[in-house]
């Protein structure tokens, strides 16, 4: 696991980042960790737009394109 030092932060930060880990009954690193983890994860749009792509990718066969039954027939036959 990687561990990151942040530098110069306001001490007023920092005493609402305790107290907001003291509410949740968890220590500062704990709530950091669980901030940082919940910031890193992709957003609904990023989510939708690798969605987009992989749909584009499974578009049907167009005319003269082999099926994805027929590719496997072919390999099969093949063999």
């Amino acid at each position: 696991m990687a561990q990151l030092l942040v530098r110069n932060l306001d001490e007023a930060v920092v005493e609402r980042l305790k107290a907001r880990a003291a509410r949740a009954g968890r220590s500062l690193e704990a709530e950091l960790r669980d901030i940082l983890t919940a910031v890193a994860r992709p957003s609904k749009e990023e989510v939708l737009a690798r969605l987009d792509r992989g749909r584009a990718k499974l578009r049907p066969p167009g005319p003269g394109e082999a099926t994805v039954v027929e590719m496997i027939r072919e390999d099969r036959d093949g063999r």
